[in-house]
């Protein structure tokens, strides 16, 4: 204790704050960076899941190049992202802008939009296949005056990709809707109070004031969004749950590939020369991103 009276408040401080940091430091070792480094290893095996290993070099990863199946998922995953993240990303944006003033029930209002987020994925898609069941479904009996109750949305090729999108996009929306009120917090209402009082209408406030200061937020649930809708839960548990790949493999995406590759057909190595893919191709775009926009300020400072 007189130790640590005698220690400069500086030290001190320094000191407090890895210990702070220590747990989550240790967590993410132990948990995300022993297994990536383990998966990188088993990569240049073939791992039949009972414990026999064969030295293969890098004939997983050439696998991969006459792999129809993966460049398929590979599709599906480039098509999910591309149209998952802009719709989040609008109507996230829109429901902060809307619930961002103050007003009678907006505690309420605010829960109700980000209720989905605190119920299990599982839950969730099993909540939404129930709704879509085809002809028995509550979306079906309710489309039926309109003549659609006969439309199976997640047995349908053509349409299960698009409803898995839709799906995600009302499973997060609260929480990138709490990002964007968090970011919209920090710009000063003076700037925008001294842009009406000079004219500027609602549009001019958004575009000059509001937009460049939450540029950063902006481009943090942009990069966020693109790596869940890779790899996150939405990316597996949601599309399991829902549809496991189909119909036709429509909704099999890149995640629920390499979980087939490894736990289905027992393809272990295959499926970590998979995985360190996707994530160096992960590690590219976000790096990518990072260095076109400054981190979401695009402008110099």
């Amino acid at each position: 204790m007189a130790r640590l009276q005698g220690m400069s408040r500086k030290r001190r401080e320094a000191l407090a704050a890895y210990a702070f940091l220590a747990p989550d430091t240790l967590g993410l070792l132990i948990f995300v960076a022993l297994p990536m480094a383990l998966a990188f290893g088993v990569a240049f095996f073939k791992v039949d899941g009972f414990g026999n290993y064969q030295y293969v070099g890098l004939a997983n990863y050439r696998l991969m190049i006459g792999d129809d199946q993966l460049l398929a998922a590979l599709k599906v995953t480039a098509i999910y992202v591309v149209t998952f993240v802009p719709i989040a990303f609008v109507v996230s944006f829109a429901l902060a802008m809307l619930v961002r003033n103050q007003f009678r029930g907006i505690g309420w209002v605010r829960s109700a939009f980000f209720l989905p987020n605190v119920v299990s994925l599982v839950v969730v898609g099993l909540i939404w296949q129930f709704l879509l069941v085809d002809k028995r479904g509550a979306l079906s009996k309710l489309l039926a005056p309109f003549g659609l109750g006969d439309v199976s949305f997640l047995g349908t090729p053509s349409l299960a990709l698009g409803t898995y999108v839709l799906i995600s996009v009302w499973f997060l929306m609260g929480y990138q809707m709490l990002v964007f009120l968090a970011g919209l917090k920090d710009v000063p209402r003076e700037l925008e109070d001294a842009a009406a009082i000079d004219g500027a209408g609602s549009w001019q406030r958004f575009r000059y004031v509001i937009w460049p200061l939450l540029r950063p937020t902006s481009f943090f649930v942009v990069v966020n969004s693109t790596i869940g809708a890779v790899t996150g839960l939405q990316a597996f548990d949601l599309v399991f749950v829902l549809t496991k790949g189909g119909p036709a493999r429509a909704t099999s995406t890149v995640v629920l590939y390499i979980y087939e590759q490894a736990f289905t057909f027992n393809n272990l190595g295959y499926a970590a020369a998979l995985t360190t893919v996707v994530v160096a191709l992960l590690v590219l775009c976000t790096g990518l991103m990072f260095g076109l926009t400054r981190g979401g300020r695009f402008d110099e400072d």
